[in-house]
């Protein structure tokens, strides 16, 4: 008996039959169960996960999977209980802004930013070298930095001016410095202006005042807050994880990272940390030996330009400082 031959429509059915068997074999989602989502938070094996209808739901992470950040575009799929799913993909990452753990491992701190805003302030006193550290991996990874000097208010008017002049060696160089107050509301339009249309994280010491900067602009998150310990005179950790807000009207999201005391930069070697020192651009080309790392070279033309005082000694000094700490 001949054998029926099969219609185009009957084929395809079979087709997508054995793909459902093979995924349900596999334990693999079809692509009508999973959804796109933003990671807004991270804690160990699970995630808060904003769907596309702006619901918030706690996610467990597929084993196989990566590990997961804040900013992070997800897809994910539902659970078996109401407001839960499972992270079964990650999408690829523009960007990312990473640091060495204690353990000297690759420690993701956010994914998908456009921007920097390194917050720095007079207590805890600013510290030039986290903010280099902070601006050299801004620059080696593309993302935009800007300085944020928080708590004006503290200063008086001579304390201002020095750290005035102390900053303006960056601006100088190209960079965009806000000087801002939450208590006498003094520099929020232009941070407002800054966040605009961009998906920006806050980064710092601990105690600088990032949470603080996250009430104002965003009185509904509520961010924990404390003050300067006046025994170390150092900050105090209030935020614990990174956390990801939307700006009023779909105008950008903001990104609250925990505060730091030290800040690793990771896998830069020493070849790759002059291109951290956008003024360095340019003079570096001109050094006498390709391979010259800017200390007692002959012929350097970076140490020639400080000596003319066209670069910043105290950013040399700083490169230095970074330098020795990169190892062999």
């Amino acid at each position: 008996m001949a054998k029926r031959k099969l219609t185009k429509q009957q084929t395809t059915r079979i087709r997508q039959q054995q793909d459902k068997l093979r995924r349900q074999s596999k334990n693999e989602p079809s692509a009508a169960d999973t959804q796109a989502g933003l990671l807004i938070s991270h804690y160990g094996k699970t995630s808060l996960v904003e769907t596309m209808q702006q619901d918030i739901i706690t996610c467990i992470n597929r084993p196989n999977l990566p590990p997961l950040v804040c900013g992070d575009h997800v897809i994910w799929q539902p659970g078996e209980k109401q407001n839960e799913g499972i992270i079964v993909a990650v999408n690829e990452r523009k960007s990312e802004l990473a640091r060495p753990d204690n353990q000297g491992r690759k420690r993701i701190i956010a994914a998908n930013i456009d921007q920097i805003l390194v917050i720095t302030a007079a207590k805890p006193e600013l510290n030039e070298g986290l903010l280099d550290r902070y601006l050299v991996a801004a620059e080696l990874t593309g993302i935009t930095p800007v300085i944020i000097f928080n708590k004006t208010d503290l200063l008086s008017e001579t304390e201002f001016t020095g750290y005035l002049q102390r900053l303006e060696e960056y601006q100088d160089i190209g960079y965009q410095v806000i000087f801002a107050s939450c208590k006498r509301q003094h520099g929020l339009d232009e941070l407002h202006h800054c966040l605009h249309g961009k998906t920006s994280i806050f980064v710092g010491q601990s105690g600088v005042g990032k949470s603080s900067l996250v009430n104002n602009l965003l009185p509904e998150a509520n961010a924990d807050t404390a003050e300067v310990s006046e025994a170390t005179g150092k900050g105090q950790h209030t935020t614990t994880t990174a956390r990801l807000y939307h700006l009023p009207g779909d105008e950008g999201e903001l990104i609250d990272s925990p505060g730091i005391r030290e800040f690793g930069l990771w896998q830069i070697d020493k070849a790759q940390l002059t291109n951290g020192f956008r003024e360095f651009t340019g003079y570096a080309e001109q050094c006498k030996f390709r391979n010259c790392l800017h200390l007692n070279e002959p012929g350097c033309a970076i140490q020639q330009a400080v000596k003319e005082h066209k670069i910043s000694g105290k950013r040399l000094d700083s490169y230095h400082r970074i330098l020795a700490s990169l190892g062999d």
